[in-house]
């Protein structure tokens, strides 16, 4: 006798099964309410501008800056790099995601012209740190480098003999005619090494960001012109935006004049998805590091985690406040940020709390939100790459489902996990 199973499933016993069920029905786990929509796609709004700055720099910093010994203007980009096509905005664009310009974005070449304290020569703005905070992004990327080995080949190829090869190549080309360097090279030759293996890194991430930022920009105009209404619908335009662009190149090329240096080759293989945007989700939403100064470092009464999968001090656990100290990076981008509000997002705060008195703490925690519901559009897209369709009938493939939805949850059973927060309004 044949049994036939149902299509339904008991209901999930994981103590985020709301979400879970969520997730089940297409949703994300930030709940879908017009709130919320409006802040997590002005917050988008806000986070492209200076993104399209860092994309620029950290491509500008791999490819043209390279082991400069002394690089004090580094944050200095070129107007060549001003200037550089975006690879899915303009009309150059194969796969055009933003519909608009795909050089600098003209709210970024305003504030860097004028920033928070006038027009002035950029020396003086950057003296004075009015300025974009290029050290987020490289703190975003020193997380990528140290977390390694998240799926995917690239960090084992730069161990390879191939990389060291081209990097050998690229090193000597960059300091031809200058014996001083090459003899602390031919010393040192690991030290070198290492420094081109972080700068294959920059080259990662400003590849990675140059896609998000017009995605982040087309989301922001869809809702301006109210074709975006949901934050189901905006949640599966990251998702769409994953699949579209999941095979873009990652490589790092070095440019000395016209010649070009190819220390990772297109030909090498690497994807945007595998080698740049999983692994950052996993090492900046996730990971990252305890900031200096507000967690303790005594791993010896336990207060770090002794494996690297332990940590736990991304965005998604964040407890947002702007300490303002040196070198924290949520502080950093919600400066940036706070440059960059869309006008209804401003009202809004100015209309809860303080004010503008605690602005930047309401916009980290809405940026808290968002990424939220960026993870969710991750989980969503691995989830449709891996297992099977959210439709799918057959009551195995819907158990399949369930059990890696529920595995990501588990990740969010700690008590610093922000997702019940996230479940409210009055969480601000």
């Amino acid at each position: 006798m044949t049994t036939t199973l149902k299509p339904g499933i008991p209901s999930s016993t994981h103590p985020l099964s709301d979400i879970i069920h969520r997730l089940e029905a297409g949703g994300s786990m930030l709940p879908d309410t017009p709130e919320n929509l409006m802040q997590i796609i002005g917050i988008y709004k806000a986070y492209a501008v200076p993104m399209d700055f860092y994309w620029r720099d950290l491509l500008y910093i791999a490819e043209r800056v390279f082991l400069n010994p002394i690089p004090a203007f580094k944050y200095f980009i070129s107007q060549e790099y001003l200037d550089r096509p975006n690879s899915y905005a303009g009309d150059q664009s194969q796969l055009r995601i933003w519909r608009g310009e795909a050089t600098a974005h003209p709210e970024l070449l305003e504030f860097m012209e004028r920033g928070e304290t006038g027009k002035m020569p950029k020396l003086w703005h950057h003296l004075w740190h009015d300025r974009v905070n290029m050290e987020f992004a490289e703190a975003c990327m020193r997380a990528m480098l140290w977390h390694q080995g998240m799926g995917g080949g690239f960090y084992a190829y730069l161990e390879s003999e191939e990389y060291i090869a081209n990097a050998d190549r690229a090193i000597k080309a960059y300091f031809k005619g200058n014996p001083l360097m090459l003899g602390l090279y031919k010393l040192f030759p690991t030290m070198f090494l290492e420094k081109v293996r972080e700068l294959s890194y920059y080259a990662n991430l400003g590849l990675f960001w140059e896609v998000m930022a017009p995605v982040f920009f087309e989301m922001s105009d869809l809702y301006d012109e109210g074709k975006m209404t949901t934050v189901p619908e905006a949640m599966q335009f990251l998702v769409n935006g994953i699949f579209a662009v999941a095979g873009r190149p990652i490589y790092h090329h070095l440019y000395i004049g016209d010649e070009c240096y190819e220390i990772i080759p297109k030909s090498a293989g690497f994807t945007w998805l595998y080698e740049a945007a999983l692994p950052y989700v996993e090492a900046v939403f996730y990971r990252t590091a305890p900031f200096r100064g507000t967690k303790s470092y005594n791993a010896q009464a336990n207060q770090v985690p002794d494996e690297q999968q332990d940590f736990h001090y991304g965005i998604l656990y964040a407890d947002v406040f702007p300490v303002g100290s040196a070198g924290i990076p949520p502080t950093l981008l919600m400066q940036d940020m706070l440059h960059f509000l869309p006008p209804y997002l401003k009202e809004f705060y100015a209309k809860r709390g303080r004010g503008e008195d605690d602005e930047l703490i309401q916009l980290g925690i809405t940026f808290q939100r968002s990424m939220y519901n960026v993870t969710s559009a991750v989980i969503q897209a691995l989830r449709a790459a891996l297992l099977y369709p959210l439709d799918d009938q057959n009551p195995r493939h819907r158990m399949a489902n369930r059990r890696f939805f529920e595995a990501q949850m588990d990740r969010f059973l700690r008590p610093e996990a922000r997702i019940k927060d996230i479940q409210h309004p009055d969480y601000r």
